[in-house]
């Protein structure tokens, strides 16, 4: 008879092991629900906070604008960046700041311009004076952007800055400028006619929660 339960599957050690196994399979799906709501939540956060921003008001005359690189297509800004670069020509027009720097490496090995390079040549097709702008030209991220941007303002005795890109982007540039020691930064944030920013938002999302993390080693 105990040979016949024991084959049966019915007997004490079985009917445990079954029951551990189910409790942990219980866990691990409640812990997994746990995470994706815990995942939507942040997105949700991280959401409100990227659409939070916006140029500073009233803005107080920098020293500096710095615009933030994008690719550029060739030898020319893409749209995109064509949009970062005519806002801050408006700032620099209404006086909001008296040099620029421009910050952006190299998106292609082939590529005859960096960022930078090709940020200075639309700006100077325009009418700024070569003089007045400053290259930033090895920086491949955000962070390096603001970086390297604020060693060549120490350099070039500029202490005050106007952050300048698109508004989906400037939340993470701004907190980026605070934490590198930018005295009092300022923000100049443009809409773009010519993204998606379904696409842009969904990885500023991602870079932002990135950037968070990196920001705690810091």
């Amino acid at each position: 008879m105990d040979w016949y339960v024991y084959q049966r599957g019915s007997s004490p050690i079985r009917k445990v092991s079954r029951k551990r196994h189910h409790r942990t399979k219980k866990v691990l799906t409640v812990s997994l629900l746990v995470l994706i709501a815990a995942g939507f939540i942040w997105c949700g956060v991280v959401f409100n906070r990227i659409n939070s921003a916006a140029t500073t008001t009233p803005m107080v005359k920098a020293d500096a604008g710095v615009i933030l690189g994008m690719s550029m297509w060739g030898d020319e800004p893409s749209p995109g960046l064509k949009e970062r670069l005519d806002y801050a020509l408006e700032l620099y027009k209404s006086g909001a700041f008296s040099h620029f720097v421009v910050s952006g490496g190299l998106d292609q090995p082939d590529y005859k311009y960096t960022e930078a390079e090709g940020m200075k040549r639309y700006l100077v097709a325009h009418g700024v004076p070569d003089k007045l702008i400053y290259l930033e030209d090895q920086s491949t991220s955000t962070y390096e952007n603001l970086l390297f941007s604020k060693t060549i303002m120490q350099q070039e005795g500029l202490s005050s800055a106007v952050v300048i890109t698109h508004d989906f982007h400037g939340r993470r540039a701004l907190e980026t400028a605070r934490k590198l020691g930018y005295k009092n930064p300022e923000l100049g944030v443009t809409e773009s006619k010519v993204m998606s920013m379904l696409k842009y938002k969904s990885r500023e999302i991602l870079a932002y929660t990135k950037w968070k993390l990196q920001e705690l080693s810091l």
